[in-house]
């Protein structure tokens, strides 16, 4: 039986429409029709044009009548569609006064912004035909999917083993030895890998659809493309070309599919989000949707029309503006929702900070009403808690104590050390133990700690270039950092010298030693655990090739650090008081303080002072973490170009020390750690690092 507000009242062509709902926002399924609604403020008028799949005319085009307006929202159920074959996108009507911020021209199509799926960029890299105009699209898609009885799995944040990767570039490689190479499905056939390693979370850089042949250009006879793609087209709708199966309109049911069969081996998926800017750019840039359908609304402008630019891509969206919050919050209910996301990365996170003159807030509308949202209760919302404009808030972002923070600091301060500059050492102390320095009214699971990133350098270009190589980017090597506290052992890039390859393997297990025995949630970068490489390009953006692909040739090549990352991550697994979710200084029933710092002899060291050599040692009390028994973890740091020899701390009697780890060799198995030969003292090789369990 057709309920009374769906009855049609007027008819175009085969189509017949009437007056609408307001919400949901966007193009919803009703009975035998599509429910169409869209905002503008400042337009006079609005048209819904309707496609046949991959025409470029549209069949019929449907002014809304005045009556279909309620406030600044126009709305129209058209009955008879095929939604397998149709796709839509808007006109609107209204000034054209760039010097007031009007861009309204009746010309141009527009992409719903609450568009669930976008047309036109099904197959990663196919061009448009030549002499073609290409124009974003809207699609519609059943939310049929079968989700089996899944929810989000609500790891507690303190437990995460966070893993950050691209999708494309993760398989795309012929030796990742999937069939669907690149894409959501390609992904699902890595999960035994994701396991066997012992992440338990991925971080996707951006999946929301973008246009990867945004500034595309060739270079030397290569194409460059918008390949990391931190520059939305729709935030609703996820990238078709990393769909196998988006040829036939299934992208959505691909992520689902690949969300679903994480979450049943137990890895969290957390979204690298892209709410600062969009795809149109400055003055300069495409009117793809936001532009035309209310400009002013959705970006900061200057009093002269131009684009505030705080992140560094052209524009700034309004994120504090009451449309554009909700705009922002109903896509993120959206995504856990619809798509059972955990939760969700803010890149440039510190726009979302700033008001419609680009001053900071002390209290962002935004940033408070995720963190209150009640949909978003229980996801996990984290920071990059700076932006290009010069607004750093690491340790400072507004939090009310939901927002993690990625730890920029923890990441700078780790590398300057292992590198030699034992003037860190101080700062080092308060990272390891969860940077109380700077969330110590908080929590050591707020600090998100990483020492590389897809922004940068990899690992073993860490250990491998004193300066960056982009030249392959067509910029001339300007673009990209040059402060990457960066050191390559003595020789620039690869080389066929033993010695050198060798200190290179230590120095990223000196570094993973520290990641992964430091309180706060660890963050690894996919294939940095088998020494992966962009030969020296920290800023690869734009590269889909062998530079932004991992080899995963190279798994074979380093399986001795592959097992270290691994049995490391067990271990950390295995221990609580590594993960602790509480700054502890104080004896528990060990006798002994949660956490100490120690010099080459136990309980004495100077935490004010620059040092290369220092040891700290965790306590971990049977009855406050659920373990069987009480147990200490040593961990003893040399920096130095020297060996030098560590007193061990007496621990209680019966108790042995075992060698978790050596820098110098490869991590143990957990439980299968050797007793250590000698129990009072160690010796450390020149830049090594041991792990010690008693």
């Amino acid at each position: 039986m057709r309920a009374a507000d769906t009855f049609p009242t007027n008819k175009i062509q085969d189509l017949e429409y009437r007056a609408g709902r307001v919400f949901p926002f966007g193009a919803t399924l009703v009975d035998d029709g599509v429910n169409f609604s869209i905002f503008s403020k400042e337009s006079t008028g609005c048209t819904l044009l309707l496609y046949h799949h991959g025409e470029e005319e549209p069949y019929v085009e449907i002014p809304f009548p005045e009556e279909f307006r309620i406030g600044d929202v126009y709305t129209m159920m058209v009955f008879g569609i095929s939604i397998e074959t149709t796709e839509y996108g808007y006109r609107f009507d209204g000034e054209y006064d760039p010097g007031k911020g009007l861009l309204f021209n009746k010309n141009n199509v527009l992409l719903d912004p609450y568009a669930k799926s976008v047309s036109g960029r099904s197959v990663w890299g196919k061009e448009t035909e030549e002499g073609r105009k290409f124009v974003h699209r809207g699609q519609f898609i059943r939310e049929d999917y079968n989700w089996d009885g899944d929810r989000p799995l609500e790891i507690p944040q303190n437990d995460l083993v966070i893993y950050e990767m691209h999708v494309r570039s993760f398989t795309k490689d012929d030796s990742s030895g999937v069939r669907h190479k690149g894409t959501y499905a390609g992904l699902i056939e890595k999960i035994p890998y994701l396991k066997e390693l012992g992440v338990n979370c991925v971080e996707l850089m951006p999946v929301f659809e973008f246009d990867e042949f945004e500034n595309s250009r060739e270079i030397d006879g290569r194409r460059l493309y918008n390949y990391w793609g931190y520059s939305t087209v729709c935030f609703f709708a996820p990238k078709a070309g990393y769909a196998a199966s988006a040829p036939f309109g299934l992208e959505a049911d691909e992520l689902k599919n690949l969300i679903r069969k994480l979450h049943k081996n137990g890895i969290e998926v957390i979204l690298d989000v892209v709410f600062n800017h969009t795809a149109e750019g400055n003055e300069n840039g495409p009117s793809i949707s936001y532009k035309g359908i209310d400009n002013r609304t959705y970006y900061l402008l200057t009093p002269e029309g131009w684009y505030y630019n705080f992140s560094g891509c052209g524009n700034t969206m309004n994120c504090n503006n009451a449309v554009v919050r909700n705009h922002i919050l109903d896509c993120l209910r959206y995504w856990v929702a619809s798509y059972h996301v955990d939760g969700f990365r803010f890149d440039l996170a510190s726009i979302l900070t700033r008001d419609a003159s680009g001053a900071p807030m002390m209290s962002p509308p935004l940033i408070e009403a995720l963190a209150h949202d009640a949909v978003l209760g229980s996801t996990k919302l984290i920071a990059e808690a700076w932006d290009a404009g010069g607004l750093y808030q690491v340790g400072s972002f507004p939090s009310w104590n939901r927002w993690a923070e990625w730890n920029g600091k923890y990441r700078d301060c780790v590398r300057r050390f292992v590198k030699g500059d034992g003037g860190c050492a101080p700062e080092l102390y308060h990272r390891i133990g969860g940077s109380d320095d700077l969330y110590g009214s908080r929590s050591p699971a707020v600090s998100i700690n990483f020492i590389t990133c897809h922004d940068g350098f990899t690992m073993y270009d860490l250990v491998a270039y004193n300066e960056k190589h982009n030249e392959a980017n067509g910029e001339d090597n300007r673009d990209g950092s040059n402060d990457n506290d960066s050191w390559n052992c003595g020789v620039e890039g690869e080389t066929d010298d033993p010695a050198v390859n060798e200190l290179r393997i230590r120095q990223m297990k000196n570094m993973y030693t520290l990641l992964l025995t430091s309180r706060g949630v660890p963050m690894l970068l996919s294939g940095d655990e088998f020494a992966n490489t962009q030969h020296g390009n920290n800023n690869a953006y734009c590269q889909d090739n062998e530079i932004s692909w991992l080899n995963w040739n190279r798994l074979s090549d380093h399986k001795d650090l592959f097992a270290y990352v691994q049995h490391l991550t067990a271990f950390r697994m295995k221990h609580p008081v590594l993960r602790s979710d509480r700054f502890d200084a104080e004896h528990n029933g060990t006798g002994y303080p949660e956490l100490s710092f120690h010099g080459t002899t136990p309980w004495e060291l100077d935490l004010s002072q620059p040092s290369l050599t220092f040891a700290y040692m965790f306590a971990e009390d049977h009855e406050k973490f659920g373990t069987k028994e009480d147990a200490f973890i040593y961990i003893a740091v040399n920096a130095h170009w020297e060996e030098h020899t560590f007193r061990l701390p007496v621990i209680p009697e019966k108790m042995k020390w075992h060698l978790v780890s050596d820098s110098n060799g490869t991590a143990a198995e957990p439980g299968k750690e050797e007793v250590l030969e000698k129990q009072e003292q160690l010796t450390l090789g020149p830049r090594s690092t041991v792990v010690l369990l008693a």
